[in-house]
């Protein structure tokens, strides 16, 4: 699909849509629960559906009525006499569930596509090694055979939460104990504690002793329950930058108290001169006197590539600090917004974990950029585009469906003028 995003400086809203990152884990939570869950407020994207059929496969019955789910559980990790997941380019999917499907009883081969088998899973090879458990990737898959064992174990906190949260996932179901040891940096810490805060929303207990361990009691259940998905800010931050350099948008639809890590986009946007209200109804955010600031990405690198975007309109230079994990995610994304901003006039450099912006030159004439098969790449070139001087294309533009395929339509919504174009 070829999208054209055109400058438009008219005032809009939108809706944030749910949580993807929410959803993943309240899913994994209702089908290893007792009885029924149910679930609403679930965008249908890639990634998502992505969970639902590798969570079908374990044995939970799902339907879908509009953007609510019922969910049978499974009660826990049944025996399995085989098993192969398609988790298509989801790292969620694919970390989440890797200690889980362990306790299958069988060995499982894990799928994928674009650059997921490429992403790194060292920690689990390391974890799995040493509890004498095989684990290996071969020809574009994973294969896996042996169950994850509980007790003390050490992970690093430097790669991504998402092991953190597939062990968190599986270990409660085991029969002993287990305590976590993160070694810092642990970084994304807020997505660890949005896990604690979903289990605890299905009747499971783990908690932090300190700032990097912690504990997971043995021999629990997950129990069903009813379950709203809250509003996404790493979505909602497409909007809220939009508002901070083309013209007034209302993000509506996030909780103020939200736990989400990338809730510092209120704080960034303002910091950088943005006028950013926030109340119970969402956030609303107007354009100020935009000013380069250093950005720290260790507890929120979802919002690198909308940042670098927004970084263009500031007086002077960015800096966005730790950003080295952008480079393993569905593109190594600071190469391809590195690459995609220069062709919009914007001076951008890089080293392996800075990116650093100055500015940028008016376009005179419109410019075709491409979205590298990655929905935040996309998406990020689509907002800068709306505050642009010429009209921008952006080829590949069905990366979108990944996470939120409602997007382009959620901008005409927020003042936009787009047009879609499948090629």
């Amino acid at each position: 699909m070829l999208a054209t995003v055109y400058p438009s400086f008219a005032q809009g809203a939108v809706e944030a849509p749910p949580s993807k990152s929410m959803a993943h884990r309240a899913i994994i939570c209702a089908c290893l629960a007792d009885g029924e869950s149910v679930i609403r407020r679930v965008a249908a994207s890639d990634d998502v559906n992505a969970t639902i059929g590798a969570m079908e496969a374990l044995g939970a019955v799902i339907s879908r009525t509009g953007d609510t789910l019922k969910i049978r559980g499974t009660g826990g990790v049944p025996r399995l006499s085989s098993c192969e997941i398609d988790c298509a380019e989801s790292g969620s999917t694919l970390r989440f569930l890797i200690p889980l499907f362990s306790l299958a009883g069988c060995p499982v081969v894990y799928r994928g596509r674009g650059r997921l088998m490429e992403r790194p899973q060292d920690v689990y090879a390391s974890l799995f090694e040493k509890q004498g458990a095989r684990f290996f990737q071969k020809e574009g898959a994973l294969f896996q055979e042996g169950a994850l064992k509980g007790g003390r174990l050490t992970v690093r906190g430097d790669v991504s939460s998402q092991f953190v949260t597939g062990l968190l996932l599986a270990l409660p179901l085991l029969k002993e104990d287990s305590v976590i040891e993160i070694q810092p940096p642990f970084e994304s810490r807020p997505y660890v504690l949005l896990t604690l805060q979903v289990l605890r929303d299905f009747g499971v207990n783990a908690w932090f002793e300190g700032r990097d361990t912690l504990v997971i009691p043995g021999g629990q259940r997950y129990q069903s329950t009813a379950y709203t998905v809250e509003g996404d800010y790493s979505q909602l931050a497409f909007f809220a930058v939009r508002g901070a350099i083309g013209a007034k948008t209302a993000c509506r639809g996030v909780r103020p108290d939200s736990m989400q890590g990338d809730r510092a986009i209120c704080s960034i946007l303002r910091t950088a001169g943005a006028c950013v209200e926030i109340s119970d109804g969402g956030v609303t955010v107007s354009p100020g006197e935009l000013c380069g600031k250093d950005i720290d990405l260790a507890d929120c690198p979802d919002l690198g590539p909308v940042l670098m975007a927004f970084a263009a309109f500031c007086e002077g230079e960015t800096r966005i600090l730790h950003a080295g994990r952008l480079r393993m995610k569905e593109s190594d994304r600071i190469a391809a917004m590195e690459a995609e901003l220069k062709k919009l006039g914007v001076r951008i450099a890089s080293t392996a974990d800075t990116v650093t912006v100055s500015g940028r030159k008016p376009m005179e004439k419109p410019v075709t950029v491409c979205g590298h098969g990655d929905h935040r790449i996309a998406m990020s070139l689509a907002v800068f585009a709306s505050a642009a001087e010429q009209p921008v294309c952006i080829k590949g533009a069905e990366c979108v469906n990944k996470s939120y395929p409602d997007f382009f339509e959620a901008l005409r919504r927020a003042g936009v003028r787009v047009e879609c174009e499948a090629v």
